[in-house]
């Protein structure tokens, strides 16, 4: 039989519930809540108390991120993992997030509708907060740190094929939505039961009280009875909290696409005695009720089935501990003592009168009589790594060194190898240098050819051009004397003509019908009348 501790650590208070797990049947044998002030003081009397010294411990993740990707279904898994990865570093981007100080876990459903695409959720976890719980269990056997929403579901019938929500209202709020019997989004909501017992703790100053009167408190729906003024007290700081709370929750409702057909209550905020039926009024066509974990018998009589459901956080991290529910969202990485054989570890038991050291088969126990403190053992936990290290150098060295010898000669060979092919490649590079300057010597100079073969066509075509035009707008009594190209298709042009309106109207035509740009001419010269021009213009090119 195997059994794991799990703690649900907020601010102000802890949750905890010891579960055990013998085949597949699972029993709470303690549970409890503790407000405390010192963290770590809490942590060691819920561990005395509940004799957990050895006991598996699973805790919370306290400020997780939860991100959502599209993936293609047919990438193979180390695609994928690839693929998340650029997706995270990307959103980490965007947002001016350095993705190195995250630690996450991811998992994978399908889309209801199209069989081509995955869902990855994404959760991420800064390292400074995750390193600051594994901190304050050093002394213990800390096993598990997980997001509580992915836990919550454990607490379900998983024979049951449903399309659920559980709203978790907590110090913060999650809402894990369930599309037959898988996880498939995480809502995380700021407000929660942290809001309403802060503004009852402000009346009464103490939290434990604030807590102890949330416990207590009815909720009247509006078929219930008018209630006094002292009956609303604190209905006045609970309601607006959960009125928000469900209006989030009909909107998750709304926006799925497959119908949701129950929504599960839990956490301290389930505790309010009717809050289950004044979800029921906002939300007419779901059924609404307190989730119970579904392997605590409800007629049991010795134990109120209200002080289960006060600590399901608890429970269901525990259920996560003994490998219950979605694996691979443990945060906790292994350690090196945590992969050491169960037989070389040492076993620090408080409850023997004499210290004494015992030697069973050769391989070394030790049972000591007091308690130590953190220090204590920190170096003996220093020790026992040191000695494992060096029994694993001496077993392994002459087969390290080996292997080195053997990769150091092929690494001699493979530099041989790579030095031919680089000079090689270097010869070849000399070639293709040499190629490549002939090559664009050649390029140059029929560039060149075409240049001066296209200004020799414009030029030889040019003048007859011209030439067909004026014919086409001369009149009968104008002779041309001369037609010169100066350069740059600069024309100049000597007529003459016994008439001057014959050899204006030829000028005038030049300048209408765009013969020759920026036409001028001189004035007329008549010597035995004949009257000549001097027409100069550029060709229209």
């Amino acid at each position: 039989m195997s059994n794991c501790l799990g703690l649900y650590i907020e601010e102000n208070l802890i949750k905890y519930a010891k579960v055990s797990k013998d085949h597949d049947n699972l029993k709470v044998e303690t549970f409890g809540v503790k407000f405390y002030e010192k963290l770590d003081e809490a942590i060691d009397q819920i561990i005395e108390e509940t004799y957990s010294q050895k006991t598996p411990i699973s805790i919370n993740l306290s400020e997780e991120m939860y991100n959502y990707f599209d993936m293609f279904a047919l990438l193979s898994k180390n695609d994928l993992q690839k693929a998340i990865k650029t997706e995270f570093e990307s959103f980490c981007i965007d947002k001016g997030y350095n993705p190195n100080v995250f630690e996450s876990r991811y998992a994978i459903v399908d889309y209801p509708n199209d069989k081509e695409k995955v869902k990855v959720i994404h959760i991420a976890e800064n390292k400074i907060e995750l390193n600051k719980s594994t901190q304050a269990f050093e002394s213990y056997r800390l096993m598990n740190i997980s997001p509580i929403s992915m836990a919550i579901p454990n607490l379900i019938n998983a024979e049951e094929k449903q399309n659920a929500l559980i709203v978790n209202i907590e110090n913060q709020t999650t809402i894990t939505t369930i599309l037959q019997n898988k996880i498939y989004n995480i809502d995380k909501i700021e407000q929660g039961s942290e809001e309403f017992l802060s503004r009852i703790n402000l009346k009464e100053n103490s939290y434990p009280k604030s807590y102890e009167i949330c416990k207590n408190t009815t909720i009247y729906t509006s078929e219930g009875r008018e209630l006094q003024e002292e009956q609303t007290g604190y209905l006045d700081d609970i309601i607006p909290t959960l009125y928000n709370i469900v209006g989030q929750v009909r909107r998750i409702i709304n926006s799925n696409t497959e119908k949701i057909s129950k929504v599960y209550i839990t956490g301290t905020a389930s505790l309010i005695n009717n809050v289950d039926l004044y979800f029921q009024e906002y939300l007419d066509d779901v059924d609404c009720e307190i989730l119970r974990p579904y392997f605590i018998d409800s007629s049991t009589r010795d134990i109120n089935i209200k002080d289960y459901i006060e600590v399901n956080s608890a429970i269901s991290l525990a259920m996560m501990g003994l490998d219950e529910g979605i694996q691979g969202m443990n945060f906790r990485k292994p350690s090196f003592a945590d992969k050491m054989p169960s037989w070389l570890k040492i076993d620090i038991n408080p409850e023997k009168t004499n210290k004494e050291k015992k030697y069973l088969g050769g391989l070394l126990t030790w049972d000591l009589g007091q308690k130590l403190d953190k220090t204590e053992i920190g170096l003996i936990r220093i020790a026992s790594t040191i000695f494992i290290a060096v029994i694993v150098y001496s077993c392994f060295s002459v087969l390290l060194s080996n292997q080195m010898d053997k990769k150091q000669s092929e690494a001699n060979e493979s530099i041989v190898s790579t030095q031919a092919e680089i000079n090689e490649a270097n010869s070849d590079k000399t070639t293709l240098q040499t190629r490549i300057s002939d090559y664009s010597s050649l390029i140059n100079q029929i560039e060149r050819a075409n240049s001066d073969q296209e200004d020799r066509n414009k030029t030889r075509n040019s003048i007859p051009n011209l030439l067909n035009q004026i014919m086409s707008v001369i009149p009968v009594n104008v002779q041309l004397t001369s037609i010169e190209d100066t350069g740059d298709g600069h024309i100049v042009i000597n007529a003459q003509s016994d008439k001057y309106e014959q050899l204006g109207y030829l000028v005038a035509k030049m300048k209408t019908d765009v013969i020759l740009r920026d036409v001028e001419s001189t004035a007329g010269q008549k010597d035995n009348n004949v009257v000549t021009i001097r027409i100069e213009g550029d060709l229209p090119i």
